[in-house]
């Protein structure tokens, strides 16, 4: 039977927008890393296949006044917290953000290649292409790059980090002492990539991975973003509020891999999911309420205002959300919130509370068994191969997860009971890529 794949996407407080005022959250987390190996080891001890940080380049996370009331303004820069990470974690995939309009591919692939060989084949990194404008300003550049071109440089930067990863076959490193031959000239390959973003010669100066390559996830739902997960992704991070919606974008995405020479089970789709669970409904639905009710109305009507891309920063939140069109280079997010006030007849109230606990991403109240039931039926229905877990508040919610959900998944044989592989594409049950370039004996035979 097949088994969930599920990622802990980690924030230093929780992902509800007033998590940090809980009694019980850690408010210093953005500072402190004894807070990160606690929830990298509860989600080991939960036996999930990876933790996820996300990433921006701004600290700039909201918008008007409400800055102040915002816990992800500063925060540990993932990729240094993740090397860090890679000793004290044993088996959990290590995956994080990095902006293909702001990085060089080199360097990414680089530094991906170096913290894979560190952790023994467990790391992934996360693509986007940064829908935060205020991003380009810490970069040299006055204005944003519009979405097409974002896209367009992203499609290249993987197209780099792919033939980098490449440069070297496994066994290329002889370290034969007596011939002084370090390395096969053969199984050495120099990309002299000439694109229209990007040169780049090559070969990378970082060996193979122990996985091929490491992990390549992505999560944009625009029509450029799943064209650009079917052909390089191995993970795709979704956000849908409805089953039919996760089976529409299931469905679109996975019959997108064939025209690449991929095949179905080539990519994993994990859409977001927020639980909150107890022993009873009521326990969870009140442990829920807490933190609704710990919104600020100032913030919460910025959080919506950078979410949809219209400033409600001056609006009577007990005023209907007014009609508008999505902005569009916010991504898929923007339309998904004004059609669902619009279909339910929301205040901006009630948007924001709708959204504050996931940002668009699925919500779960229950227990055990209720939320597990939902989660089974959406697995099961070629909705989604698992699940990123978001868990509104660290540590209450996620331990909840771990404790409570885990055992019931495992009870129904939905979830390993221990690891059985090593790297993170044995975790998803992903192949070992190949080298572009083949084998030596598989050259050897082009030639003939």
């Amino acid at each position: 039977m097949a088994e969930m794949k599920l990622g802990l996407f980690i924030r230093p407080t929780g992902h509800h927008i007033a998590s940090w005022r809980h009694p019980n959250a850690h408010d210093d987390a953005n500072k402190n890393f004894d807070r990160f190996i606690e929830m990298a080891q509860t989600a080991e001890r939960g036996l999930f296949d990876m933790l996820f940080s996300a990433d921006t380049q701004t600290a700039w996370t909201t918008v008007g006044t409400a800055l102040n009331r915002q816990h992800y303004s500063t925060w540990l820069e993932p990729y240094t917290l993740l090397a860090s990470l890679a000793p004290i974690t044993k088996h959990i995939g290590l995956v994080c953000t990095k902006s293909t309009s702001f990085e060089f591919p080199y360097t990414v692939a680089r530094q991906f290649a170096t913290l894979d060989l560190i952790c023994g084949g467990r790391s992934g990194v996360n693509i986007v292409t940064t829908g935060n404008g205020r991003s380009a300003k810490n970069y040299s550049q006055e204005e944003h790059k519009p979405k097409p071109e974002r896209y367009e440089i992203a499609d290249e930067f993987v197209d780099v980090l792919l033939g980098l990863w490449d440069s070297w076959e496994e066994d290329a490193f002889i370290r034969n002492k007596k011939t002084s031959t370090f390395f096969d000239w053969d199984k050495m390959h120099v990309l002299n990539h000439k694109g229209k973003h990007f040169q780049v010669e090559g070969p990378l100066n970082v060996p193979r991975s122990p996985q091929g390559r490491p992990v390549i996830i992505q999560a944009g739902a625009s029509e450029e973003g799943r064209e650009l997960a079917a052909k390089s992704a191995d993970v795709i991070f979704g956000a849908s509020q409805s089953l039919e919606m996760a089976q529409g974008f299931y469905a679109d995405v996975k019959a997108r891999l064939a025209r690449y020479g991929r095949e179905y089970g080539d990519l994993k789709i994990l859409p977001g999911l927020s639980v909150t669970v107890a022993e009873t409904e009521e326990e969870a639905q009140a442990s829920f309420d807490v933190l609704q009710d710990l919104i600020h109305p100032d913030h919460g009507l910025a959080f919506l205002s950078r979410r949809v891309g219209h400033d409600f920063t001056q609006m009577d939140p007990n005023l209907p959300v007014p009609e508008l069109d999505a902005v569009d280079d916010l991504g898929t997010r923007s339309g998904q919130m004004l059609n669902l006030a619009s279909q339910n007849n929301w205040t901006l109230r009630q948007l924001y509370q709708h959204f504050a606990a996931a940002r668009g991403h699925m919500v779960l109240v229950g227990t055990p068994e209720t939320v597990v039931n939902t989660m089974q039926e959406w697995f099961e229905s070629d909705a989604c191969d698992g699940f990123n877990i978001i868990p509104s508040m660290f540590p209450d919610d996620f331990d909840s997860f771990v404790n409570l959900v885990v055992p019931e998944l495992q009870r129904r044989n939905l979830f390993r009971k221990a690891y059985e592989g090593n790297t993170l594409r044995e975790h998803l049950g992903l192949k070992v890529p190949d080298s572009r370039y083949g084998t030596a004996a598989e050259r050897m035979n082009q030639n003939f």
